[in-house]
């Protein structure tokens, strides 16, 4: 249900556009991005509360556009929620600006504004406002000097920081089932 809700609030937004000043990598690949990436940090919504080992997962969508699974525990459901969207470039696909849409004709943008060009280990994410932010990581966890090196340039940036939540990942599953 709260997967429902961010997709309700992304529709509701309604809003392809980056964020003013807020711009999106460029050089970017997506075969490289592809896969799945661990949220390590966001900005808390109502459709994410009390989720932990948030993934995303993207993966190539006949039609050029990518197939979006987002994926987080509930400890108060003891459920998995899952939601499924699909994302295509707002121009061109070398830049890491998107649009996503969970349900219908309506998208909400997806700028990727930082990502390890190299290696593709880290990514950050706004929304159409500041209101939205995300950092995401190929692995559970992050190094402290990495994430915090991170979470300056979007202070930097304008992003809100007193509305950060850091996200419970554990590597394995079971782990997270058997712990309830």
């Amino acid at each position: 249900m709260k997967f429902i809700v961010w997709t309700m609030a992304i529709l509701l937004a309604g809003c392809t556009s980056a964020p003013k000043n807020i711009n999106p990598v460029t050089q970017f690949q997506v075969e490289r991005y592809l896969g799945t990436w661990y949220e390590i940090v966001r900005q808390d919504h109502a459709f994410e509360e009390g989720l932990s080992n948030v993934t995303a997962t993207y993966s190539m969508r006949d039609d050029g556009g990518i197939d979006v699974l987002n994926r987080g525990y509930s400890a108060e459901d003891k459920a998995w929620r899952e939601a499924e969207g699909r994302a295509y470039f707002v121009n061109s696909s070398d830049v890491g600006h998107l649009k996503v849409s969970f349900f219908g004709p309506f998208y909400g943008a997806y700028v990727i504004f930082e990502l390890d060009k190299k290696d593709y280990q880290y990514a950050m994410i706004s929304g159409p406002s500041r209101d939205y932010f995300w950092l995401l990581s190929r692995t559970p966890t992050m190094p402290n000097t990495v994430k915090r090196r991170l979470l300056a340039k979007a202070e930097s940036l304008g992003f809100p920081m007193d509305k950060l939540v850091n996200v419970v990942q554990r590597q394995n599953v079971q782990q997270v089932d058997s712990a309830q």
